[in-house]
């Protein structure tokens, strides 16, 4: 696909930028408008996760239960304070996160410490630099690595599965996302070992995790007696072949991060195919269907979630490679987020920013849902566009 092609099509104006972060901030007033009680009060130990489709109002999930998705919500709430500076904003982000600040200290059971804390307490932390939130994150990150197995060289995913499904050592594509945490912790007063951790997983999931063709597997599992690679399988995609659209996402923001963190050319050099693979496989409208290989029809769902996560990920991608290519991506990038503004906002249907994303279609969980991910990621792309009009940092530091 050429650059040039994609420069054809309409991309996100200043003006449509700033209307879309409007609509978010307002979303997120009417999020918390839907989720106070007639009393005035709010329960800061739940927060919202989705609304399935034919309903109107956001389900709540017991943060204590460890919902892999309650730190995103805090996490929106941060950067909307980014971009409104709204006191109320920031006091309701302090008292949502503040409710799950012991989740860093529990037994560890998933990987998904590092969506949960990193999202909603670690960027708490760079905007407000409160020492206790730091030491929340640090803390997490010791815990997370008690899942490292140091013979395959990646973290555990789902312990669960060793038993369920027998596999020995699972690592899904999802867990590059966690990686940040680790990275970021090993330079703000956590070990050297984080680092070296991170940078395992990573070596080993490019090794392993992925096709010939740069299209990944799900789910990566190893044997722990040598630490070999078993087999590719999927659990949330349409086949184990096939490329699930969230996954490979997943994948182009992992490994870009990744070279943010190392400045190792090689996952530079192995995230653009990642990416190439993606766009050349989108449909005309840039937002995938929930797996890039399942028979499309009338009723196949998009999952908006994945587009919005490729997007802001190709947003920073843009600002390492070559000209060329830094404009291929950057459009590509608007180009998402152009259409989903235009076509998948929820409007007056829910409180939610987006409609239309995929959690699990083969466990039928979350099928053309609004789901809290896809906004964060939404919020963060447009934030993230905005940055670099104005020549700014595109992620907090």
């Amino acid at each position: 696909m050429l650059v040039g092609s994609l420069l054809l099509f309409p991309t996100v104006s200043m003006k449509a930028q700033d209307k879309s972060l409007d609509y978010c901030a307002a979303k997120l007033q009417s999020t918390l408008k839907e989720i106070t009680r007639s009393d005035g009060a709010i329960d800061y130990t739940m927060a919202p996760f989705h609304i399935l489709q034919g309903e109107q109002k956001w389900d709540l999930a017991k943060v204590s239960n460890n919902n892999w998705v309650c730190g995103f919500w805090p996490g929106l709430l941060w950067y909307d304070y980014m971009y409104t500076h709204d006191a109320n904003i920031r006091q309701q982000a302090e008292k949502f996160t503040d409710a799950m600040e012991s989740i860093a200290d529990k037994p560890i059971s998933n990987h998904d410490l590092g969506f949960i804390i990193f999202c909603s307490i670690g960027n708490a932390y760079k905007i407000t630099q409160k020492e206790e939130y730091k030491q929340t994150v640090l803390r997490a990150a010791d815990n997370l690595i008690k899942l490292y197995n140091p013979k395959v060289g990646t973290i555990l995913s789902w312990p669960a599965m060793r038993h369920y499904k027998n596999w020995p050592h699972n690592t899904i594509i999802d867990n590059m996302m966690n990686l940040e945490m680790l990275f970021w912790a090993s330079k703000n007063g956590g070990g050297k070992n984080l680092y070296d951790i991170a940078v395992n997983h990573a070596l080993t999931t490019m090794k392993y995790h992925f096709r010939k063709d740069y299209s990944c597997y799900h789910v990566a599992v190893y044997d722990t007696i040598d630490g070999h690679f078993i087999k590719g399988v999927t659990q949330q995609g349409y086949s184990d072949q096939s490329m699930w659209a969230r996954g490979q996402s997943w994948a182009i923001y992992g490994f870009t991060m990744a070279y943010r963190e190392t400045h190792d050319t090689r996952f530079l050099d192995f995230v653009q195919h990642v990416a190439d693979v993606y766009l050349k496989r989108l449909p005309k409208d840039h937002v995938p269907y929930w797996d890039f290989d399942v028979p499309v029809t009338a009723e196949t769902p998009r999952d908006v979630s994945s587009a919005c996560i490729a997007a802001s990920a190709l947003l920073e991608l843009s600002t390492y490679v070559s000209h060329d290519k830094a404009k291929y991506y950057r459009s590509s990038a608007e180009k998402i987020l152009s259409n989903v503004s235009k076509n998948y906002q929820s409007k007056e249907k829910n409180s939610a920013m987006l409609l239309h994303s995929v959690g699990n279609f083969p466990g039928h969980g979350e099928v053309d849902a609004s789901l809290i991910y896809a906004d964060y990621y939404y919020m963060e792309a447009l934030l993230r566009l905005k940055a670099l009009r104005h020549h700014q940092p595109l992620m907090l530091q």
